[in-house]
């Protein structure tokens, strides 16, 4: 496991051997899903799908979501809400047993459970699932309130985001092309308020709305925009469309009118 992987909340709770093989066995239980980068390469397998739940347990815990069977008994069991379902809609769960290896992890990855196996039957109540959010008008984009996109900023700092020629683009003239994509882009959230696609990110929810640069009927790339009360929206970055995704799905299957794996 790398150094950065062994600070993640899922690997400090639990000890998952062949972690790549438990995410396989999940994208095969699961509802199908299209799990992998389309734009970029991956050093991991069904990247989003490792990222999704690494973030979901990070935020059940951090919800205190995850439920236990018998405290510290040695038959002791514990499990949390994945968030996803199978075919049949069956909600799936981490289910964990009390490490009895030599490692210091307290609990054993023991596999994933369909909703209906006997696995949890040792639970009198079984675990919620994550909660992103408290208002639900943070997931609509209110387009009576001002934008400030941060132009300067946005290209600064995410140049090598953009496709090209664009990238190679001097900075006036780029500028020119952003901000014209941006007023494209909140006229479609007017026609279209599901074209505003809410992702997660370090404890606020944001919007990602489409960048189209050469093509109106493609996204380049995703424009994240952060509410400040009932005043104005303000975005200072855009993201690849893999990372886009990978972000938005975290708190839903995203709408497929423009972000797709």
């Amino acid at each position: 496991m790398a150094r950065s992987e062994s600070s993640l909340p899922l690997f400090r709770f639990a000890y998952i051997p062949e972690m790549k093989q438990r995410i396989e066995e999940l994208a095969d239980l699961a509802e199908d899903e299209c799990w992998d980068y389309t734009h970029s390469p991956s050093e991991y397998t069904k990247p989003v799908l490792y990222n999704y739940i690494q973030f979901t347990f990070a935020r059940v815990k951090a919800e205190g979501k995850i439920c236990y069977s018998n405290g510290e008994a040695k038959d002791s069991l514990s499990c949390f809400n994945t968030g996803l379902v199978t075919d049949n809609q069956e909600p799936i769960f981490g289910l964990f047993r009390l490490n009895d290896t030599p490692r210091d992890e307290k609990w054993l990855f023991d596999g994933w459970a369909r909703l209906g196996d006997a696995g949890l039957n040792c639970f009198n109540e079984l675990p919620d699932l994550a909660n992103y959010f408290e208002d639900p008008r943070d997931l609509v984009f209110d387009n009576r309130l001002e934008m400030r996109p941060d132009l300067d900023h946005i290209i600064d700092d995410n140049r090598q985001r953009f496709p090209e020629p664009f990238r190679s683009m001097g900075k006036y003239q780029l500028r020119i092309f952003l901000d014209g994509a941006i007023r494209s882009a909140r006229e479609r959230v007017r026609r279209n308020y599901k074209a505003a696609v809410p992702q997660y990110y370090r404890g606020r929810l944001q919007l990602l709305l489409p960048i189209c640069l050469s093509n109106p009927r493609q996204a380049d790339l995703a424009l994240v925009v952060e509410r400040h009360g009932d005043s104005f929206y303000r975005s200072a970055t855009c993201l690849t469309l893999d990372q886009a995704f990978n972000n938005a799905r975290l708190i839903a299957k995203p709408d497929q009118d423009w972000l797709q794996p």
